[in-house]
């Protein structure tokens, strides 16, 4: 009886009040729209409207969110933002590198993974180690921790990775040169990333990395799952998707069948690993599935979403680093020549301790995070009353939002050339004329996040990533097919940041000059 009231009051919202809302103040979102997309030069703060808050604008303006709250935050007296929602709730953006060290770290316990992240992505991620809190969150850490030593990593470059590059991915790029193919880098580079994270961490090759363009049915539905999932925030209020969701229609009932794919991958994965665990009393090597089957839980559901989450992390992240890498690399020549000049005084094939050399290309990678970073925004849910420190009350429930996207172009953090692409702002010349890498502190740059909850596999994104663009600029050139055309890719994001419909490129042999 309870539900189906609900259901009714639910609907009555939805198809009802929604719709006359949305007709009364439909003027005032035409007259955002073009105001509100503007740089920030003539970027100004969203008006807010009775029961729909600042939706409208934010409605406005479609697919460029990401760029519109960060012109909002970077206007904003000390780079903060209160975003006012539906029904009186609200958000804050903030950009500033003190409160990021504030909620990420001297406050960490009062801003966790709130009821509202936990259960708008607990279909797709469960309570993989993305999606908890607690104690579930530091077992899952812990166990985790052990995959990326320095053994691991050694491991990890010197065989995972250039066994994958030698094999699968030179001959598709050698393939696309010689033919004149044109190739969509990002979809690659993904299943490069994919193929390496379930080596390493799960002990199973998918063989992703193929010559086909075909796409997978799980990587299709892995897309699908993050992208439905990621939008269910977008809706003005979390009701809406959960109508969908109980009377499975529209993008609810899609991400039901995707889920569905995504789990019964990652769900063979365990059972296989378990029978291998049960007929073998000792393993050659021990991956971090191994691990956390072996620690005593084997509960089928709750290391399914673990290895959902680390295939998330590990096939989008690099992959959505590398992609925009390659672009800024296509738009800066002298950044290319400088990095190829580093690579030639490598060996061919670069060890570990060569990778880890690799100071022109590292800091190349961090300037290329920085303008794009990996995850755009990330969001914690305030667990008590608390004040920020620029004076911001934040209520017990309010959602603040550190924008890693904004921090990166803050003149205040970068300077005025912050738009440039310039590698050597994280470098500095040594006495011997070498560089030296100059890193920036996690609050300032948290491309990794910071705190307790710092990225485990920060070190092992930079080995594939470094040891990958050696690999590739050695022997190609990578050329954007919109380059010529001054087309400029847009940014989105969906958990993982993407260039929107690919990227695609020509693959040309590099000729070397003796």
């Amino acid at each position: 009886m309870i539900q189906t009231l609900l259901l009714l009051l639910s609907s009555f919202f939805l198809f009802f009040i929604l719709p006359i809302l949305f007709f009364f103040l439909r003027d005032s979102s035409k007259g955002l729209k073009k105001k509100e997309t503007a740089s920030t030069a003539t970027t100004t703060l969203p008006k807010a409207y009775p029961l729909v808050g600042s939706y409208l604008a934010l409605k406005a303006i479609g697919n460029r969110r990401i760029q519109w709250f960060s012109d909002i935050v970077r206007v904003s007296p000390a780079a903060t933002f209160t975003f006012h929602r539906p029904l009186g709730h609200r958000q804050v953006f903030t950009a500033n590198p003190a409160t990021v060290h504030h909620i990420l770290k001297t406050h960490f316990s009062n801003y966790q993974k709130g009821t509202l992240f936990v259960h708008t992505l607990s279909d797709f991620l469960g309570t993989g180690i993305f999606n908890t809190n607690g104690d579930n969150w530091k077992f899952q850490r812990q166990v985790a921790s052990h995959e990326f030593n320095t053994k691991s990593l050694r491991k990890f470059v010197e065989h995972v990775v250039d066994a994958e590059f030698s094999k699968r991915l030179v001959p598709i790029l050698d393939s696309a040169a010689t033919q004149d193919q044109t190739l969509d880098f990002q979809d690659i580079l993904q299943r490069f990333a994919f193929d390496n994270i379930c080596k390493i961490a799960f002990g199973f090759d998918p063989e992703y990395l193929t010559p086909s363009v075909e796409r997978s049915k799980f990587a299709q539905a892995f897309e699908d799952a993050t992208e439905i999932s990621s939008k269910r925030f977008r809706e003005p209020l979390p009701i809406v998707w959960k109508i969908k969701k109980l009377l499975n229609i529209g993008s609810e009932k899609r991400l039901r069948s995707a889920v569905s794919e995504v789990h019964e991958f990652a769900e063979k994965i365990v059972r296989e690993k378990k029978r291998e665990l049960e007929e073998k009393s000792s393993l050659e090597s021990v991956d971090m599935l191994s691990r956390f089957l072996s620690s005593g839980h084997s509960d089928e559901d709750f290391v399914k979403d673990i290895v959902i989450s680390f295939i998330l992390a590990g096939k989008d992240t690099t992959s959505a680093a590398l992609t925009w890498f390659f672009w800024l690399l296509a738009k800066n020549p002298r950044v290319e020549k400088e990095i190829v000049k580093e690579i030639s005084e490598k060996s061919e094939a670069p060890v570990y301790d060569e990778v880890k050399e690799m100071v022109y290309t590292h800091a190349a990678l961090c300037e290329s995070m920085r303008l794009y970073p990996p995850v755009p925004m990330d969001s914690k849910e305030a667990v008590n009353d608390d004040v920020l420190p620029d004076g911001t009350v934040v209520k017990k429930g309010m959602i603040v939002t550190y924008h890693v996207y904004a921090m990166g172009r803050m003149e205040s953090i970068w300077g005025s050339d912050w738009a440039e692409f310039r590698p050597e702002r994280w470098l500095e010349r040594v006495e011997s004329g070498k560089w030296r890498f100059v890193s920036r502190d996690s609050f300032t740059y948290p491309v990794f996040q910071a705190g307790p909850r710092i990225c485990l596999g920060k070190e092992m994104a930079f080995m594939q990533m470094q040891r990958l663009v050696a690999g590739i600029l050695r022997r190609f050139a990578v050329v954007p097919a919109a380059v010529e055309q001054g087309v400029e890719p847009n940014f989105i994001s969906f958990l993982t940041s993407h260039m929107e419909g690919g990227f695609h490129v020509k693959i040309l042999e590099r000729v070397h000059s003796n």
